[in-house]
C-alpha cells in the first residue's frame, strides 16, 4: 500500500495532478500524537476514549479540516456520487393528522419536503443520490461529521450547524448554505441560496394596509434564531414605516413554526386584553393554518373579524377555509439551485462564491378579505 506524504502541519500535499488531497486519519493521528486506532475510536465510540485524548484528537481534526469518511470508496476516491442535506426536522404532527382529511400526500407537502424534492430531482439529473439528515436531536457535531464523511457536497440550512463545524467541513467539501441571510463572516466563501423574505413580507403587509385599509396589525414571529423569520419581521416593520404607522419593535408573539404553535400564538393574542388587531401576519403558513383552527373554535370570523396571512405557499394553504393569503416562495427551486451550485463547485473549487436571492410573490386569497378566485 502506498501512502500520500504529508507536508507542514500534517496536511496532505497535492497529488500528481496538482489537486490537494483531503487530510487523512494518518494526518490526524500524527498531529495529535496518538495511534490511528485511537482516532478511529474517537469517531466510532467516543466514550471509550479518555476525555483529554478525545479532545486532543478532535482539536487536531478541526485544525486540519479532517472529516471521517463513511465508506471505503470515499477513502479511496473521494468521490461517492452522493450529496448531503442537513435539515432540522420540521415535521408537524397536526399537518400529518390522518383524520384531518385535508388532501393527499402531495397536498400536505411542507417547506422542508418541497426543498428535499427539489434537491432529489436535481441530484438525479446529475447522477447523484441524496443523503438527508432530517433531525439534530442527538447533537449537531456527530451528525454533521457522519453525513459529511459520506458525501461529495453538502447543503445545510442557515444556523442549523455551528459555524466552526461548517468551516471544518468546507475545507474538504463544497458547502451550500440554504436560507439566510448569510451573516457569519467566516462563511462568506460559501455558496448561498435564499429567498426575498424582506421584500415578500413588505409587499404582503402593504396589501393589508393599502388595499384593505387595515392599520392595527400583529405579527406572530418565529424564534429569534430563525434568520428567515427575522427578515420577514423587518419587512413587516418597513411597511408600517412606509405607511406612517407606528413601527413595532418586536413581534407581538414568538413561537415555533408549527400548527400547534400557531394555535397557541393566536390564543395568546386574543387573551392578552385591550383592542384586538385587525389582522395577524404569521411567520409561516403552518402557524397560520393552526391559527385558523383556533379562531374557528372561538367563533372569530376570518376575515370579517380578523384577517390572517402566512408565508411560504405550501399546498395546504389552498385547502383550508378560508383559503390562506400568503407569500409564495420557490421552495423546490431552492433545492434545485443548491444542487446546481454544489455540482458547479465540485467541477471548479476555485470559482468565486455565488449568493442567490430568489424572488417571491404575494398570493391573494380569502383569508385577508380578497374575493375567491372564482367569484365575480
Amino acid at each position: 500500500m502506498r501512502f500520500q506524504s504529508s507536508g507542514p502541519h500534517g496536511l496532505s500535499q497535492a497529488g500528481e495532478h496538482g489537486r490537494v488531497n483531503a487530510p487523512t486519519v494518518y494526518d490526524v493521528a500524527g498531529q495529535a500524537g496518538v495511534s490511528i486506532a485511537t482516532v478511529s475510536r474517537v469517531y466510532r465510540a467516543p466514550d471509550s476514549v479518555r476525555a483529554g485524548t478525545r479532545e486532543k484528537v478532535l482539536a487536531a481534526a478541526r485544525e486540519l479540516g479532517y472529516v471521517p469518511s463513511g465508506n471505503a470508496r470515499g477513502l479511496a476516491s473521494r468521490n461517492t456520487r452522493v450529496l448531503g442535506l442537513c435539515f432540522p426536522d420540521y415535521a408537524d404532527p397536526d399537518a400529518e393528522d390522518p383524520d384531518a382529511d385535508l388532501g393527499d400526500d402531495a397536498e400536505l407537502m411542507l417547506y422542508s419536503d418541497e426543498i428535499i424534492r427539489g434537491m432529489e430531482r436535481a441530484a438525479r439529473r446529475h447522477g447523484y443520490a441524496l443523503l438527508i439528515a432530517a433531525s439534530l436531536a442527538e447533537g449537531p457535531a456527530s451528525l454533521v461529521a457522519d453525513v459529511a464523511g459520506r458525501v461529495d457536497g453538502f447543503a445545510v440550512l442557515a444556523r442549523t450547524v455551528p459555524t466552526e463545524e461548517l468551516e471544518v467541513i468546507s475545507r474538504r467539501l463544497p458547502v451550500v448554505m440554504l436560507a439566510g441571510p448569510r451573516e457569519d463572516a467566516p462563511l462568506d466563501h460559501l455558496d448561498h441560496v435564499e429567498v426575498a423574505n424582506f421584500d415578500g413580507e413588505l409587499a404582503l403587509t402593504r396589501h393589508l394596509i393599502a388595499d384593505h385599509g387595515l392599520t392595527r396589525l400583529a405579527f406572530a414571529g418565529s424564534t429569534e434564531d430563525s434568520p428567515d423569520g427575522e427578515a420577514r419581521f423587518r419587512g413587516f416593520q418597513a411597511a408600517h414605516l412606509e405607511a406612517g404607522l407606528p413601527v413595532p419593535e418586536s413581534p407581538d408573539v414568538r413561537s415555533d413554526l408549527t400548527q400547534a404553535e400557531g394555535e397557541r400564538a393566536v390564543a395568546q393574542l386574543l387573551d392578552r386584553g385591550g383592542e384586538l388587531p385587525q389582522a395577524v401576519a404569521f411567520a409561516n403558513d403552518q402557524m397560520a393554518v393552526g391559527a385558523l383552527s383556533e379562531l374557528r373554535r372561538r367563533g372569530v370570523r376570518v376575515p370579517e373579524d380578523l384577517a390572517v396571512v402566512g408565508f411560504d405557499g405550501i399546498p395546504l394553504g389552498r385547502l383550508v377555509t378560508p383559503a390562506l393569503t400568503t407569500v409564495r416562495q420557490p421552495m423546490r427551486r431552492i433545492g434545485e439551485e443548491a444542487v446546481e451550485l454544489l455540482v458547479a463547485r465540485l467541477e471548479d473549487r476555485t470559482r468565486e462564491p455565488v449568493s442567490q436571492v430568489l424572488p417571491v410573490s404575494v398570493v391573494r386569497r380569502s383569508s385577508c378579505g380578497c374575493p375567491p378566485r372564482n367569484a365575480p
